[in-house]
């Protein structure tokens, strides 16, 4: 037992152990890997364009809401048909609490005859929708002008449709954009096919091969006295508050900026990354490109997902989300909610845009719509207790109102209206026989009272 316990334990030999013939051989250390993830965790933080992302998803599941209720046939649906959409709209509440929440928006209600609880959209709501839809029309030209501008950028000159689709919200177009928009003005647009959209003719020469960061560079040069090769290819830098600024990121932040690159409207054939600083001018070329596509949205904003499908048309074969994340001054990666919004910083001011245009306008006012919730809605309960009684007569008035085109189940309308039609004619001719029937009855009694 003592010689156990005096028996040291004997330490496991190195494999490959440092000394005085392998001392030269630099032992290799760790290092923490710089991705795509590692960047999203450490970023500085913008709380107010997050504060607006988790309110904007909010919307959108408002308005997702108001679509599936618009494809029913009548202006209200029951509370309990509603909870099955609950993970369709991805929904984490439950959907009474949801909707009690934004009675500004939704107004719930009991039917006087079956004594269930249904739900519709509030006429504040639908005169917004009806104003967003007017502003959209109205701003048409503008949509036109977006979308040429796209198109210069591409490569080829050609764009699918389904891409145009993806963000026709943001770009202002229609829903029907393919037969209002792209069919009607035929001297700038051509259709190859029914997925596919070409240029006629390119104006680089005019206002549209203008970028936007070009107008900022021509302000810079002149207002500030700047000289033209600071802001020949320079790009605005706003750093996020507390933004941690490291040693040397001064001196590569100014060499980047006078970096040359080949411009969004420019075409060229052949880009050399191989030779000096091909790479980087690589880089900033996409940047260039996802600064002008987010400044043609009319919010300033891109969902990151969406822009993975323009980089085939706009020759940008690189990580579109390592790309944003390595320009924390330029674009701002939100992560609330289930998607990824991206921002273009310069264009936001307090979480609000800076110059706004109609459309956002209108959309603005939904958004500050819903942000009342459960506020001033005192007159809203004597406004809903007063049409509860008339809901018949309100229904009838909607459904004029709330078209949106053919619904489920119209073809069942004219097969009730004939059956009503066929009751109609029995009616009548069961009546007509029961005269025949009763003046015959009579007409025989008469007789045997004679005889």
């Amino acid at each position: 037992m003592r010689v156990l316990q005096m028996k040291t334990p004997t330490s496991q030999p190195q494999a490959f152990p440092f000394g005085p013939f392998n001392s030269a051989i630099q032992r290799g250390w760790k290092r923490s890997a710089d991705t795509a993830q590692t960047g999203l965790e450490n970023r500085t933080r913008y709380s107010q364009l997050d504060k607006l992302t988790t309110n904007l998803q909010r919307l959108a599941t408002v308005l997702q809401l108001q679509h599936l209720i618009s494809k029913r046939r009548g202006p209200y649906v029951s509370v309990q048909i509603m909870s099955r959409w609950k993970n369709i709209v991805c929904l984490n509440t439950g959907m009474g609490e949801f909707l009690r929440k934004h009675p500004h928006i939704f107004e719930i209600f009991t039917l006087p005859v079956k004594r269930n609880q249904c739900c519709r959209v509030s006429r504040r709501m639908l005169d917004l929708m009806l104003e967003e839809e007017a502003a959209v029309k109205e701003c048409e030209l503008d949509a036109v002008r977006r979308v040429k501008k796209l198109l210069m950028m591409s490569v080829s000159g050609i764009l699918r449709v389904h891409t145009l689709w993806l963000i026709k919200r943001e770009l202002g177009l229609p829903e029907n954009f393919r037969d209002s928009v792209l069919a009607k003005y035929c001297d700038d647009f051509k259709l190859v096919d029914l997925e596919t959209v070409e240029l006629v003719r390119r104006d680089e020469d005019g206002d549209l091969g203008v970028a936007q960061v070009e107008i900022w560079r021509e302000r810079e040069y002149t207002e500030k006295w700047l000289s033209e090769f600071e802001t020949k290819y320079a790009f605005p830098i706003n750093l996020p508050t507390g933004f941690k600024i490291e040693s040397g990121f001064r001196g590569k932040l100014k060499n980047w900026q006078r970096l040359q690159y080949l411009k969004p409207y420019e075409r060229k054939d052949v880009v050399w990354v191989g030779n000096c600083g091909g790479i980087q001018r690589f880089e900033k070329q996409a940047v260039a490109i996802l600064h002008e596509l987010l400044s043609l949205t009319t919010e300033k904003m891109v969902v990151v997902e969406r822009l993975s499908h323009f980089r085939m048309d706009f020759c940008m074969e690189l990580n579109v989300r390592e790309l944003l994340l390595k320009h924390p001054g330029i674009f701002y990666l939100s992560t609330r909610g289930n998607t990824q919004m991206d921002f273009d910083i310069e264009a936001y001011r307090k979480g609000c845009l800076i110059e706004p245009n109609p459309v956002y306008v209108v959309r603005r006012k939904m958004l500050d719509l819903l942000l009342l919730g459960q506020r001033h809605s005192r007159e809203l309960n004597i406004e809903s207790k007063e049409e509860s009684d008339n809901v018949v007569v309100d229904e009838d008035v909607r459904g004029d109102v709330d078209v949106g085109g053919p619904r489920d189940g119209d073809w069942v309308i004219p097969i009730l209206d004939n059956f009503d039609d066929n009751l109609h004619e029995i009616s009548d001719s069961s009546v007509q026989e029961l005269s025949d029937y009763s003046e015959n009855r009579n007409s025989g009694n008469e007789y045997k009272l004679k005889g």
